[in-house]
């Protein structure tokens, strides 16, 4: 059977399909050793060999799905240029899965990871609209007004941002935000927080579409539930 190299790579646990077409663009992926730039490029399941910066992906017929509280000072990503410690390295080494979209470097909190392309495009295309919740420290107490720009839409580089959930939880010298987007842009709570005159201190995502974070303390991951995986039609 012949599927796209994009599906391969996300099979394979190698990346997200949308990260997999950059790797393709790149000339990062070969099939039989010969490197392959087309999106539209296809591989055989039985006897094609694909390979990834020289690397040989394998298919993986058992689907994976992780829940992991990613603490601040970790990448989002497989393997970073820099060396700095990545998601890959909070879970048991080997596991051939990809985060599902990204987390800030200093923001903490849900990112689940896997194997299985389609559910990352569920999860991560603007189209599905899928909710994030964070909680937010901000520095000083947000206004009524203020909250009602945040909920109606803010101007966040050039583009105004959609209407999302606000309230505040907690009361102190600084305040605690609990925010629902239906958006994900580069950090966007940040920007939003800043546009509004309350600077971010700490920030953490607590859920991701129908999965929570719950108890998991930072660093630990745990394997998604039935119930969890039956909610995000896996």
């Amino acid at each position: 059977m012949e599927i796209r190299l994009q599906k391969w790579l996300s099979q394979s646990g190698v990346a997200s399909r949308r990260k997999a077409e950059a790797l393709i663009l790149a000339g990062d992926v070969a099939v039989n050793g010969i490197t392959i730039t087309e999106l539209g490029a296809r591989a055989n399941t039985s006897s094609d060999t694909v390979t990834v910066k020289g690397r040989a992906c394998e298919l993986i017929s058992t689907k994976i799905y992780i829940a992991l509280h990613k603490p601040e000072g970790v990448v989002t990503t497989v393997t970073d240029p820099f060396n700095r410690r990545t998601v890959m390295d909070c879970i048991p080494a080997g596991t051939p899965c990809f985060p599902i979209g990204r987390l800030d470097y200093d923001t903490s909190g849900l990112i689940l990871l896997t194997n299985d392309g389609e559910l990352a495009q569920r999860l991560t295309h603007p189209k599905h609209g899928v909710s994030k919740t964070y909680l937010a420290t901000v520095k000083g107490t947000p206004s009524r007004e203020a909250l009602a720009k945040f909920r109606s839409g803010i101007m966040v580089d050039g583009q105004v941002t959609a209407p999302c959930e606000v309230e505040i939880i907690k009361k102190e010298h600084n305040a605690k935000l609990r925010i629902r987007l239906l958006e994900g842009r580069n950090r966007q709570v940040r920007k939003m927080c800043e546009a509004i005159g309350h600077n971010v201190i700490s920030l953490k995502r607590v859920e991701v579409g129908p999965v929570k974070l719950g108890s998991l303390q930072r660093g630990e991951w745990r394997y998604l539930t039935a119930a969890e995986k039956r909610d995000c039609n896996v």
